[in-house]
C-alpha cells in the first residue's frame, strides 16, 4: 500500500522542502547505493510482470539509457508477478527523490486490463526515474513517454511523488492498458500525503496550465466510456472519473490537517516533525518495511545529498543519515535471507537446488538489520502502551544528536569537496554513516534485550495472543 508525504519548503522551517513515507511490502528490505554507470549502445532491460501477478502480463525488453545516475533507494524482494529486486523509494545524485504509492483505478478499468499486458511496472517506472531524470518534471515526462512507447504493467493502479528542490508532482498510471496517466504538480505552499494517491480536478479546458500534465487520451476516453461529460460543465475530478471516487481516505486528511496545524506555528515545520508524520502509531505499523525522510536539499555537490533511513517501521526504529557520497553501506544492512522471497527453501551453496542463494555467505554471516529491528517492533508492540513512549523517547533523542551532527560533517564534507579532495570526502562520509548505522543496530539489540527481560517478567509469554498493533486511521 506505501505512504507518501510532500512538504512544500515554505512551510519549513529551514526552507527545505522534504519527501517521506516508506513501503508496505511482505518481503525483505534493504538499502542499495547504486553506482553512476555507462550502458554499451543497444542495451535493454527487462520490464513488466509475470503470468503469476494478479493481473498478469509478459516480460519484455526495453532500451536502456546510455548512463545511469547514481542513486540510494531501498530495494525488498517479492510482490506478486513481479521480478525482484523492487524499488519502492529513494533519492539520486541530481537530487530527485521518488515514492511509490498505490493508487486504485476504478474496477471497470481493472476489468478490461489485457491479459497479455506489458510494458514497466511500478517498480520499473521508480527505478527508471531515479536512474535517468534529472528534475522532477523531467521524471513525470519520462513516465508519460515509456507508457506511450511500451506500454505498462499494472497491479490495478499507481502512483508516484516525484520530487526535487524546486517542486514536486503526483502521477498516477491507470489500470486499463489504454496508456492513461495524469500528474498534478506540488509546489512550495503545499502539504500533500499519498495513501492512496490522489488527483482532484485538473481544469481540461485550460490544457496548457503548467500545474497539471496527462496522456493525450485522458478525456477522450472517459468520454467514450460514458464517464464525463464535456458539454456537462462539470470539472473533470480524476479521482472521481479514473480512480476509487472516495477522493482523500481519512488518514490522508488526517495527516495533511496536523501538517498543516504545525505549519501555522511560528517555528513551522522542522525535520523532527517530518519524522513525526512517519513514524506516528496510527499510520505505521508491522506492515511497514522501512522508513525514509528526504531534505530535499539544493547542494553545490552531488555527494552532500542525503536521505535519512530506517530499517523496518519507523514507529519503533531510529532515523539515520545516509548521504550520497559514501562508498558503501555496511553489509548489516544488505540483503539477508530474513523475509527474502525463496531464501528459506534454498542452501546457500546451491546444494540440492538449481539455483543459489541470492545472499553471499559472508553478508549472512552477519547480523540481519531488518531482523533486529523487527524483533525490536514486536516487543514494543506487544505491550504498546508501556514500551513505545519509552522507545519513541529515546530515538528522539538520538536523531537529535545526529541532526546536530550531521550538518557538521556536511559542513566538513564540503571543505574537502571544495579543496578538490572528493575520496577523502567519501571516506568521511562513509565512516560517519556507517558508524552511524551500526550504532543504531547496537543500541536496538541491547534494547530488545532489556525489553525481552522485562515482557517476561512483568507479562510472561502467550503463544496464543495476537501482538497489539498500532490504531489504523486508514
Amino acid at each position: 500500500m506505501s505512504y507518501g508525504i510532500y512538504i512544500g519548503k515554505n512551510h519549513t522551517a529551514d526552507g527545505v522542502a522534504y519527501l517521506a513515507g516508506y513501503g508496505d511490502e511482505p518481503s525483505s528490505h534493504w538499502l542499495d547505493v547504486v553506482e553512476r554507470k555507462q550502458h554499451p549502445e543497444g542495451a535493454t532491460i527487462k520490464v513488466g510482470v509475470t503470468g503469476h501477478a494478479d493481473l498478469p502480463g509478459l516480460l519484455s525488453e526495453i532500451p536502456q539509457a546510455r548512463e545511469s545516475a547514481r542513486h540510494i533507494r531501498v530495494s525488498y524482494s517479492v510482490f506478486k508477478g513481479t521480478p525482484a529486486p523492487l524499488t519502492n523509494g529513494g533519492l539520486n545524485e541530481h537530487g530527485v527523490a521518488v515514492r511509490d504509492i498505490w493508487s486504485p483505478s476504478r474496477p471497470e478499468l481493472v476489468a478490461m486490463t489485457p491479459k497479455d499486458q506489458t510494458g514497466p511496472n511500478y517498480s520499473d517506472l521508480s527505478r527508471i526515474v531515479l536512474e535517468r531524470a534529472k528534475t522532477a518534471v523531467e521524471g513525470v515526462r519520462l513516465i508519460g513517454e515509456l507508457i506511450a512507447e511500451h506500454g505498462h504493467s499494472t497491479y490495478g493502479g499507481n502512483s508516484n511523488i516525484i520530487a526535487d528542490s524546486n517542486e514536486a508532482w503526483v502521477v498516477i498510471q491507470f489500470a486499463g492498458g489504454q496508456g492513461l496517466w495524469a500528474a498534478e504538480r506540488l509546489n512550495d505552499d503545499t502539504i500533500r500525503a499519498s495513501r492512496p494517491g490522489y488527483i482532484g480536478t485538473i481544469p481540461v479546458e485550460q490544457p496548457e496550465s503548467p500545474d497539471f500534465l496527462y496522456s493525450p487520451n485522458l478525456v477522450i476516453f472517459a468520454t467514450a466510456q460514458g464517464w464525463y461529460d464535456l458539454a456537462s460543465g462539470e470539472p473533470f475530478n480524476v479521482n472521481k472519473v479514473y480512480g476509487d471516487g472516495k477522493g482523500k481516505w481519512d488518514g490522508v486528511k488526517w495527516i495533511e490537517d496536523e501538517l498543516t496545524s504545525l505549519a501555522r506555528r511560528p517555528e513551522k515545520i522542522a525535520i523532527e516533525d517530518v519524522i513525526w508524520a512517519v513514524r506516528t502509531e496510527r499510520l505505521t505499523g508491522d506492515t511497514a518495511g522501512y522508513g525514509q525522510v528526504v531534505p530535499l536539499i539544493d547542494a553545490h555537490h552531488p555527494e552532500l545529498r542525503m536521505l535519512w533511513h530506517t530499517q523496518i517501521a519507523a514507529v519503533a526504529a531510529p532515523f539515520v543519515p545516509v548521504f550520497m557520497g559514501v562508498s558503501k553501506i555496511p553489509p548489516e544492512f544488505q540483503i539477508h535471507r530474513y523475509l527474502t522471497d525463496g531464501e528459506a527453501e534454498r542452501f546457500l551453496d546451491g546444494r540440492h537446488s538449481d539455483d543459489i542463494s541470492l545472499v553471499p555467505q559472508d553478508i549472512e554471516a552477519t547480523r540481519s538489520a531488518s531482523y533486529v529491528f523487527k524483533r525490536l517492533l514486536n516487543l514494543v508492540l506487544r505491550h504498546s502502551e508501556v514500551f513505545l513512549p519509552e522507545v519513541t523517547v529515546l530515538w528522539k533523542a538520538c536523531e537529535r544528536k545526529l541532526l546536530e551532527t550531521s550538518i557538521d560533517v556536511a559542513k566538513a564534507a564540503r571543505i574537502l569537496l571544495d579543496a578538490g579532495e572528493p575520496a577523502l570526502a567519501a571516506k568521511y562520509l562513509t565512516y560517519f554513516t556507517n558508524t552511524e548505522l551500526v550504532k543504531a543496530l547496537d543500541s536496538a539489540q541491547e534494547l530488545a534485550a532489556a525489553l525481552d527481560i522485562r515482557s517476561r517478567a512483568l507479562y510472561g509469554i502467550n503463544a496464543a495472543s495476537k501482538p497489539l498493533g498500532p490504531e489504523q486511521v486508514w
